[in-house]
């Protein structure tokens, strides 16, 4: 027994997760069976049927059986269209009506695409999959790719194939061996599917030279040539799977032996391609850096910071890791392009996080063991990091606006840093400073750029999709608490209250922001009375978190932090400043529940 011997669906994950782009799937009738597009047999019994009727022929409760007694051998679909002697475009015609949704179809929502047809368009647009062999006729495959944003390249014919873009130039590869059910030029007896065209062969033995294969809702016993492919390709670069319900056929099995297949038993094709797609998502979600390149980082951080002359190389050190996140933020193509989904944001976010959680880790160190001669530094990266996340202008709201998360993560750890230190100077100065405004529109300051709701990414219907947090009323702030509860060891101490430190950065950044505002607009708003009468600011977590909200509120105003706060330039150095702000604060607070 082994930890993946009884979950092959995991351990073939892992193998498309770690090998992107590098899996071909080969999917047959079976994939749309649950669509209630019937099957070639089935098609073949109801052929029976129809013509049996038309001869008066009684209605019977098997029709193979039937078939079997009357004729003395197995229904062949092959020889009751040639006995119909019908043409190709007849045959097409017949194969329309059991293809085609009607409007009674659409309304029942059959013969449209299944959740494993839009599994695996999800894996296609996420790159995961870029070539697709199918053998049948219907277009459910093109239509859930084009739902989810995918133009496929589509090779239904020779002609196609010989004026398509090159394989490796495409984003998705759909290769319909057969042909389509709107094409005269459709393969569907069995001398037809004996041999295929020279161009076919070729391309196929490519694909099985150079993917790995992923095989559902193929029987693996009737397409001749295509067994014929498969059973001569000798290559092993990438491993071979083959979702099957029930045992393989002894044609299936050749080919298993053959090519050294993993054999998944499903239930059906539904069930495999989306949890096949969720697995995939999980690891892309739970990725995160090699938690000793982290940890080597941290201790040169440290190493670096702790000597005055080594600061060229720790400047060196945080300018290369900055440039490094920038590199894989593009090579991942986290840009403005894609439809919505929930689980693109959550893989988004996951990937942001992954890649800047060496960085955020080496801000708080900044924040907690620097001096001040670090803060020039820290806001460099910043900058830097602001200004690459608005370099692109052309896309979808919320990708372009979480592109700065980045940023958002290295301002809270240099800021969790700060408050960890009761560096409150420092911490004001990181608050305050310039930073340039989006399509280079003026300044502001960073609290007003980079902080919760004003972030233009912190939208709390957004950060709702993340899972468990469908009911946060501060979905953004709660996330941010526990990801830097897990991240904050490394500048904080074990022992330290993590949520309380969070906190009480959340609550003086919200106090810095309320500078903006005059002290007579907050006494007019407070005269106003509870119902309405605060000066608006970006509030977290504390604004449900009463006990511990009025614990942090408390200490700040006692001294000697109060003295201390006032001094480091917060509440514009003016006590009666600072207490109308705190009174705002727990007014706009206590608008607010869980």
């Amino acid at each position: 027994m082994t930890l993946l011997s009884d979950d092959p669906i995991t351990q073939l994950s892992f193998s498309v997760y770690g090998n992107k782009g590098m899996y071909a799937l080969l999917v047959g009738s079976g994939l749309s069976r649950s669509a209630s597009i019937p099957t070639g047999w089935e098609i073949t019994l109801d052929l029976i049927r129809r013509i049996a009727s038309a001869q008066g022929i009684e209605d019977q409760q098997d029709w193979a059986k039937w078939y079997r007694t009357q004729f003395g051998k197995e229904p062949n679909y092959s020889e009751i269209v040639g006995e119909l002697g019908l043409s190709r475009d007849e045959r097409r015609s017949i194969l329309h009506s059991y293809i085609e949704p009607n409007e009674n179809d659409r309304e029942e929502e059959r013969k449209l695409p299944t959740k494993a047809h839009k599994a695996i368009a999800r894996l296609v647009q996420e790159g995961y999959i870029k070539v697709i062999v199918t053998t049948n006729f219907d277009r459910l495959l093109e239509n859930a790719l084009r739902e989810e944003g995918v133009e496929p390249t589509v090779i239904a014919s020779v002609d196609a194939l010989n004026g398509a873009e090159p394989l490796v130039h495409t984003s998705c590869y759909l290769l319909k061996l057969h042909g389509d059910y709107k094409d005269a030029r459709i393969l569907n007896t069995e001398e037809e599917l004996a041999a295929y065209p020279a161009e076919y062969d070729a391309l196929l033995d490519r694909i099985a030279d150079e993917y790995g294969l992923i095989v559902c809702g193929w029987s693996g016993e009737w397409d001749h040539a295509l067994r014929a492919v498969l059973l001569r390709a000798r290559a092993r670069r990438y491993p071979f799977f083959w979702a099957a319900r029930g045992r393989l056929g002894n044609g299936a099995n050749e080919i298993a032996r053959q090519r050294d297949a993993k054999v998944i038993a499903i239930t059906d094709g539904d069930s495999f391609f989306e949890g096949l797609e969720q697995r995939v998502v999980t690891l892309a979600r739970t990725h995160r850096q090699n938690p000793l390149s982290v940890e080597l980082l941290v201790n040169t951080t440290k190493r670096y910071l702790a000597k005055p002359e080594h600061r060229i190389q720790l400047d060196d050190l945080i300018t290369s890791e900055t440039r490094s996140l920038i590199g894989k933020l593009d090579n991942q193509g986290l840009n403005g392009e894609g439809a919505w989904n929930p689980e693109e944001f959550r893989r988004r976010v996951a990937l942001y996080e992954s890649f800047s959680e060496p960085l955020a880790h080496m801000a708080g160190i900044l924040g907690r063991w620097g001096d001040g001669s670090e803060k020039t530094l820290a806001l460099d990266v910043i900058e830097m990091l602001s200004r690459h996340a608005d370099q692109t202008l052309g896309g979808l709201s919320v990708w372009l606006e979480i592109r700065s998360y980045p940023a958002v993560l290295f301002v809270t750890g240099y800021g969790l840093g700060l408050v960890r230190s009761r560096r409150w100077s420092d911490l004001h100065d990181l608050l305050a400073a310039p930073i340039q405004k989006r399509n280079d529109r003026g300044i502001e300051r960073t609290v007003e750029k980079l902080f919760l709701g004003c972030w233009p990414g912190g939208n709390n219907d957004y950060w709702k999709n993340l899972d468990g947090f469908e009911r946060r009323k501060t979905a953004l702030s709660d996330h941010l608490c526990g990801l830097f509860q897990n991240w904050s060891n490394s500048f904080v101490g074990a022992s330290l209250d993590v949520e309380r430190l969070y906190e009480n950065w959340e609550i003086l950044s919200s106090l810095a922001y309320l500078e903006a505002a005059g002290i007579g607009d907050i006494d007019a708003a407070l005269a106003q009375g509870s119902s309405n009468g605060w000066v608006w600011f970006p509030i977290g977590r504390s604004a449900w978190h009463e006990d511990m909200r009025e614990q942090i509120l408390e200490s700040l105003l006692s001294d000697p932090t109060k003295s201390e706060l006032l001094e480091a330039g917060f509440a514009k150095r003016d006590q009666n400043f600072l207490s109308k702000s705190v009174s705002n604060y727990r007014r706009l607070a206590g608008r607010m529940r869980w």
